[in-house]
């Protein structure tokens, strides 16, 4: 990536085109345009806006834009589902993206050092520079292929993501995730998971399990600290297994769950690998980021240094 990228982020000349969201946040994302209209022109940057209704349109104006009409910065107002549908469109170019956090979930700009406000979060990306993150690549039984930046998984997860883009969007944060686990725990059936480990010396996991999943972040689901060690940019996934755990186990997890995000229990198995293999003994789909991408069994892999984001400048 040339050196000049930070110099187009202050030029009249290049506008930064901003793609967003209108659905992300419970639609509050559109509150913040002109806060961030005011922030951008206050730096002499030039700005374009532009509202898309959900995430395939996203992705396909973000590509249009990049391969298409040459634009070399964009930044996603929303949250990680937002971004993910942001870095499928300009993946395999040249392109610097960022992420201006305004979703229900903001674990990808928490991993980057942002703030959740993204008129602050803005403000700090102006005063930054790019930075090289990994993401993660999964290709489903009925041979889907994906990216996602932050987090993935079967089982709980994945029928909690149900929910919390249904019947429970409209709660904050990491209140809508675990309340969408609790219904999803409610109509739970056991799952037997099986996990493989292509390419290393760790033998295959198998256990009846709440979920299984592969991240890239430390946390996923607003704030829930299942991989406390991951980081975007080692080249390696974080992969968790939760075993099954009963009702009185869960309730008794939740007050830290709903505090702290963590999830202490010695159910937890986890494995630092490059690329996991999913099955389950029934059918059971895969999500990426909160949104559903495809049945099991699945092939997951990181993608190192899959493209450049935009963070805060590190203090010397």
């Amino acid at each position: 990536m040339p050196d000049c990228v930070e110099s187009r982020l202050i030029s009249r000349d290049i506008p930064v085109l901003v793609f967003v969201n209108r659905t992300a946040g419970r639609n509050r994302a559109r509150f913040y345009l002109p806060h961030l209209q005011t922030l951008f022109e206050s730096h002499g940057v030039t700005v374009q806006f532009i509202e898309t209704g959900g995430a395939g349109e996203l992705e396909s104006a973000a590509h249009s834009a990049t391969v298409g009409q040459n634009h070399r910065l964009l930044l996603a107002l929303g949250g990680d589902g937002t971004f993910q549908a942001l870095v499928n469109g300009v993946y395999g170019t040249d392109a610097v993206i960022g992420i201006l956090p305004a979703g229900g979930g903001n674990d990808f700009a928490a991993a980057l050092g942002l703030p959740s406000d993204p008129v602050s979060a803005a403000e700090m990306i102006l005063k930054g520079k790019p930075r090289s993150v990994d993401l993660v690549r999964v290709r489903t039984a009925d041979g889907r292929t994906r990216l996602y930046a932050g987090g993935g998984g079967i089982g709980l997860d994945a029928e909690a993501a149900r929910f919390a883009s249904g019947a429970y969007r409209r709660l904050p944060g990491r209140l809508r995730y675990v309340a969408s686990a609790l219904r999803a725990f409610s109509e739970h059936r056991p799952l037997k998971v099986r996990l493989e480990f292509p390419g290393t010396d760790f033998p295959s996991a198998e256990s009846l399990s709440l979920l299984a999943c592969a991240l890239n972040t430390p946390t996923y689901g607003a704030g829930l600290r299942l991989t406390p060690d991951a980081r975007i940019d080692d080249g390696l996934l974080d992969v968790a297994m939760v075993e099954g755990l009963g009702a009185l186990s869960v309730l008794r997890l939740l007050p830290r769950l709903m505090g702290s995000g963590e999830l202490r229990t010695s159910r937890v198995k986890r494995w630092r690998v490059k690329r996991v293999r999913m099955c389950a003994d029934r059918a059971c789909l895969f999500h990426g980021d909160g949104e559903i991408f495809g049945p099991t069994p699945v092939e997951v892999e990181v993608v190192p240094n899959a493209v450049r984001a935009l963070a805060p400048r590190k203090e010397a």
